[in-house]
């Protein structure tokens, strides 16, 4: 194990465990599993197959930063049956204000934070450890909208710098309430592999609201374009993916 890998787990190791010797505050907890499905999704040969997502997402915001989890296991069908694949994503956060005890914010920027990722599984089983620092922005309709900026330590390709965008906007049309959240992620070219760039936005409908039950059940839409798939960056090995998914997400 490299010293970037070493110092990354440290780094979370003494954060988990100072954290709650702290004064320690939880804001906000929650949890969901979703189902997506698609017969838009871009394999190996140009070729689109169909697929349904099995997703496990858990979220934290403290006064000290927060966490995000999530892994999902998709089960390919028609053609892609039996390619079934698991893939997790862990990502902690610490507030460089909670850090310091002094306010970071200036102009529209509410926070400076350090952050860390961990990647694993997937169809190459990867395992990538990524550490950096990001944003947290105030903008007025957004409940959250963070900026990433991260040195990727890739387990089985060169490494690279990625960019993360993140985002939750939620509006009303009559009694109906919708929620667009969603990420960007932008990644370098390095001597093996082409810069990957990926938009997935997705709008939801808060179903459950109808029933007096905000924010436990949703059902919308999925939109993924995913440029340069795997950074592979041949197209007649693996074109762009512009995919539409249905959605369902229940949250508890």
């Amino acid at each position: 194990m490299n010293a970037f890998r070493k110092t990354l787990i440290a780094g979370c190791i003494v954060t988990a465990s100072f954290a709650p010797m702290a004064h320690a505050e939880k804001f906000f907890g929650s949890s969901s599993v979703s189902i997506l499905h698609s017969d838009q999704y871009q394999g190996f040969g140009g070729e689109e197959y169909e697929a349904t997502y099995f997703t496990f997402e858990n979220a934290t915001v403290h006064n000290w930063g927060g966490t995000f989890f999530f892994i999902d296991r998709d089960q390919g069908q028609g053609s892609a049956e039996g390619a079934d694949n698991v893939y997790g994503e862990f990502a902690p956060t610490l507030s460089g204000s909670w850090l310091t005890g002094s306010e970071l914010s200036f102009g529209p920027v509410k926070d400076v934070f350090l952050a860390g990722q961990y990647e694993f599984g997937g169809g190459t089983q990867v395992n990538n450890y990524m550490g950096g620092f990001g944003l947290a922005w105030n903008v007025p309709g957004f409940i959250y909208l963070n900026t990433a900026f991260y040195y990727v330590d890739n387990e089985q390709i060169s490494d690279d710098l990625q960019m993360t965008v993140t985002w939750g906007y939620p509006f009303e049309v009559g009694p109906a309430r919708f929620l667009i959240d969603g990420y960007i992620d932008w990644s370098t070219a390095e001597d093996d592999h082409a810069s990957e760039f990926q938009f997935t936005p997705q709008v939801k409908l808060d179903v459950s609201n109808f029933w007096g039950e905000p924010g436990v059940l949703y059902a919308g839409v999925e939109y993924q374009y995913w440029n340069n798939k795997f950074g592979v960056g041949d197209d007649n090995v693996l074109d762009t993916q512009s995919s539409v998914s249905a959605l369902v997400k229940f949250h508890f």
